[in-house]
C-alpha cells in the first residue's frame, strides 16, 4: 500500500488524541462510541468485576469486547496492555495476576495515563504502572511480557505490521497475545482509507 492510498499517521494520532482526551476528562460526554459500565456490561465482563471497581475505573472504558473472554490469566504472569486509555482492563488483568504479577498500560493519551495513574494509587496497585507510548514502539524491554492484550486499539493505528512486531518484540517465546478489534474482511472504496473520520468513529 502506498502512502497516498491511507490517512497520514501523524493527522490520525491527534485526532484519536483528542477523541480520547475527551473520554478522559468528560466521560459522560456524547460519543460515537458506547463507552462506561454500560459497555462493560453489555461485553461480557462479571458483574463481581465491575462491583469491585470505582466509577472512576470504568466510566472512560470504550472496549469492542472482553480479551479475557479468550483466557484467564494466571497468578504471577507480566502484562502489557496495549491502548490502556485509563486502565479499565489493566485493572482487571491486576486482579487475575495478582501482586505476583505485573501489569503495564500503555497509551499515547497523556490524560488517560495520568488518570489511570492516579487511579492505581487510589486503589493500591502498587504492581501496575501507565507508560505514555505508541503502539508502534512498546516501552517495553524485549521479551518481558506472558501476555500482551489490546481492546479496541489496534485499529486506530496505521501501521499494523509495525504493531505486532512490536507486540512480538515484548513478548517472551511462548507468550499470547489476547486482543479484541475490529476489523473489516470487503474491499474498501477508493478514498476510504484517507477517511480519518472512518478510522476513528
Amino acid at each position: 500500500m502506498n502512502d497516498d492510498e491511507t490517512v497520514d499517521a501523524e493527522a490520525l494520532r491527534r485526532e484519536v488524541r483528542d477523541k480520547y482526551r475527551d473520554v478522559a476528562l468528560d466521560p459522560n460526554g456524547t460519543f460515537e462510541f458506547y463507552t462506561g459500565r454500560p459497555l462493560a456490561e453489555r461485553l461480557g465482563y462479571p458483574r463481581s468485576i465491575l462491583d469491585s471497581l470505582p466509577d472512576q475505573a470504568v466510566e472512560s472504558f470504550a472496549g469492542v469486547n472482553n480479551p479475557f473472554s479468550l483466557r484467564h490469566l494466571d497468578q504471577g504472569e507480566k502484562v502489557v496492555d496495549v491502548g490502556s486509555g485509563a486502565g479499565f482492563d489493566a485493572f482487571v488483568a491486576a486482579g487475575q495476576v495478582g501482586e505476583r504479577g505485573h501489569v503495564f498500560g500503555i497509551d499515547m493519551t497523556p490524560e488517560m495515563v495520568h488518570k489511570s495513574q492516579a487511579i492505581a494509587e487510589t486503589l493500591g496497585f502498587g504492581h501496575v504502572e501507565f507508560r505514555e507510548g505508541f503502539a508502534e514502539a512498546l516501552p517495553i524491554e524485549d521479551g518481558w511480557a506472558d501476555v500482551v492484550i489490546a481492546n479496541g486499539s489496534l485499529n486506530l493505528c496505521v501501521d499494523k505490521r509495525a504493531v505486532f512486531a512490536e507486540i512480538r518484540r515484548v513478548l517472551r517465546p511462548g507468550g499470547a497475545l489476547q486482543f479484541a478489534d475490529i476489523a473489516n474482511g470487503r474491499p474498501l472504496p477508493p478514498g476510504a482509507l484517507r477517511d480519518i473520520d472512518l478510522w476513528t468513529a
